[in-house]
């Protein structure tokens, strides 16, 4: 005979009270940061604040193989929560203890721990996984691409989904150990310094090492047969470069331009503060793909960059990223104006110290040359939208307004700003608004109307202010548009612009 027990209610209460706080207040982590554009990359309920990734890479079938280690600290107490990730995942730890899963989304991998996760406290997440990279698409899109050696995942915003499991945020840096097993015939390039390499049973490992936070989508991947030059710089930074061994005719001109790296960096601390990372330099796999991106401390290039000779423009737009993009991140996508206003505005800069054209004849141009009815003026650099995040006006609008600031506040408190922003943000996120407020104390002078008018405006301003902060020509007429004088650099400069867009 069954018995019932009747608990009476003093008691039932107590048995309430024993009941953990974190299970009882526990809820799930957001599936997405709530990102402008994108809203579901990233979650919520924590913070990532190191990546271990043991992979095995088989170039001939494309079979990736891999164990990542995640180093988080929770931000609320948590009954579930997401890794952005779209293999097959065959096992999740957490703290060392079996965690249930399962695939939602096109990239979401959600994890419900075996007991709810408490507030502000340190845990370890272990995803075993495996898969084809190529063949797993999102929105009919892989950032996984086969080469005849290998394979190279580089992209933005986002590239880890298809590699390692992440929170795929630029708002969550983290460090990197990537270490990469591949048949002895191929090598695997990635980020930050080359810690160590050994040779066993016809594979070879090589471990990776980023010391420095770094966003998910700036973790790079490249395996297959490259030829490698090495050096340090005046400051004994090591300097690695790969080049595939298949590029034909460009592979001179993309050594001609990468071999440039370590100058580039030199001049580049000089305008915008000590260089950020621990290590530099290039690489070029044998893509059809026809753009660059700025990849930590390792900047990815096409070969189709050096198809018309060298470009040391397009090398010091990824170099710039280093510190406009790398270290000081966006906060949200539309806020891509701070990395690609001022990484192009470095290219300018760069013409100016080569004598083929100053900023601020380049910044004329720009503005002279574009007719008032172009659709040009109707894409707003400080927020062009997702469709529109790459458009050549947030590059070259975006580089004219921060021309029409330095003409505005001077020489001087234009380069220390130039200087003090990425020194002062180094390895955190900023927004737009974030710099003009900067950009507003530095100078002392009310900054909001110059940068509503170039980045906000979806119209052609009615004069580019004159240095010295005079009131500019007012735009010519189409007439006189063809007439403009084009810089020596702007072919260049245009290249390397072409080149960058994702």
């Amino acid at each position: 005979m069954r018995h019932r027990l009747i608990v009476p209610s003093a008691a039932a209460a107590c048995l309430l009270l024993a009941i953990p706080a974190s299970a009882a207040d526990a809820t799930p982590g957001a599936p997405g940061v709530g990102d402008s554009y994108y809203p579901t990359a990233g979650n919520g309920g924590y913070d990532v604040s190191h990546y271990d990734l043991r992979l095995k890479y088989q170039p001939k079938t494309d079979k990736l193989e891999g164990t990542a280690t995640l180093l988080a600290t929770t931000t609320q107490q948590l009954s579930r929560f997401n890794l952005d990730f779209a293999l097959d995942v065959s096992e999740v730890l957490i703290n060392g203890k079996k965690a249930t899963y399962a695939s939602t989304g096109a990239h979401e991998l959600e994890i419900t721990p075996s007991a709810p996760l408490e507030k502000g406290k340190q845990i370890s997440v272990v995803v075993r996984y495996s898969g084809t990279p190529s063949q797993v698409k999102i929105d009919g899109f892989t950032a996984w691409n086969r080469t005849p050696d290998g394979a190279v995942v580089a992209q933005e915003p986002e590239s880890s989904y298809w590699w390692f499991p992440s929170n795929g945020h630029p708002t969550d840096k983290a460090t990197y150990d990537v270490s990469v097993s591949v048949p002895d015939d191929v090598q695997a390039i990635s980020n930050g310094v080359l810690a160590s390499q050994s040779s066993k049973l016809g594979w070879t490992r090589y471990n990776w090492r980023s010391t420095k936070p770094q966003a998910s989508y700036l973790t790079t991947l490249a395996v297959g047969k490259f030829e490698i030059t090495t050096d340090t710089t005046a400051n004994g930074l090591p300097v690695i470069n790969a080049y595939s061994k298949d590029l034909g005719d460009n592979a001179a001109s993309a050594k001609a331009s990468v071999e440039r790296s370590a100058e580039v960096v030199d001049w580049g601390s000089t305008l915008f503060g000590p260089y950020p990372f621990n290590a530099l330099g290039g690489y070029v796999p044998n893509v059809k793909t026809g753009y660059a991106l700025e990849t930590q401390t390792r900047p990815y290039y096409s070969p189709s960059g050096f198809a018309n000779g060298a470009n040391v423009s397009l090398i010091v737009h990824e170099l710039a990223h280093q510190w406009f993009g790398d270290s000081v991140s966006v906060k949200d996508w539309r806020d891509i104006w701070v990395n690609e206003g001022f990484a192009t505005y470095a290219q300018w800069l760069w013409s100016e110290k080569e004598g083929e054209g100053t900023a601020q004849e380049l910044a004329q141009y720009v503005y002279d040359s574009i007719p008032a009815d172009n659709a040009f003026w109707t894409v707003k650099p400080g927020d062009p939208g997702a469709d529109k995040q790459f458009d050549r006006a947030v590059y070259n609008r975006g580089a004219v307004a921060i021309q029409a600031l330095r003409n505005t506040v001077g020489d001087k408190t234009f380069f220390t700003i130039l200087k003090q922003w990425p020194t002062e943000n180094k390895f955190g996120n900023a927004s737009v608004q974030d710099f003009v407020k900067y950009a507003e104390k530095v100078s002392g002078k009310k900054l909001a109307p110059l940068f509503d008018t170039w980045l906000f405006t979806t119209s052609k301003p009615a004069a580019f202010p004159a240095p010295g902060g005079k009131a500019g020509k007012p735009a010519k007429t189409s007439k006189s548009l063809a007439a403009t004088p084009q810089p020596k650099s702007w072919k260049k400069i245009q290249e390397a612009q072409a080149a960058h867009k994702h």
